[in-house]
């Protein structure tokens, strides 16, 4: 089982992170986090490194029913999508899979959580 879901898109690496952040929204998904990976590295290493940002979405309902179910499942949370640029340009984005994630968590009350998150997040992608 892979551990995330992906798609590349053609366009621009700004437009790219706006269109996103616009369908996470359609599913009821907030940006907590936005971390430039690529200024971060520049800053605190003086590397450079391609466009790379990393979006920590959270759907609040679907949050709280796995903090309810699951004490540490904070741990995991938010859900980690990101978007790149590619060597040939184009922008992949992907998002974690939360049903893969959730695997190593003994705990059969997240499983219904982590398919009904895995299920807006691919629609997330598959829009793109």
């Amino acid at each position: 089982m892979s551990y995330y879901f992906n798609k590349e898109i053609d366009s621009d690496f700004a437009d790219a992170i706006t269109q996103v952040t616009a369908e996470l929204k359609k599913e009821g998904f907030g940006i907590l986090t936005e971390i430039d990976v690529k200024a971060t590295l520049k800053k605190k290493l003086n590397a450079d490194f391609r466009p790379y940002t990393i979006l920590g979405a959270c759907n609040p309902p679907f949050a709280y029913q796995a903090l309810q179910a699951e004490p540490r499942i904070g741990t995991m949370l938010p859900c980690n999508v990101i978007v790149q640029q590619l060597e040939n340009g184009n922008i992949d984005v992907a998002a974690v899979d939360p049903l893969a994630s959730m695997q190593a968590i003994q705990n059969p009350a997240l499983q219904s959580v982590a398919r009904e998150i895995q299920l807006k997040l691919k629609k997330v992608i598959e829009q793109l």
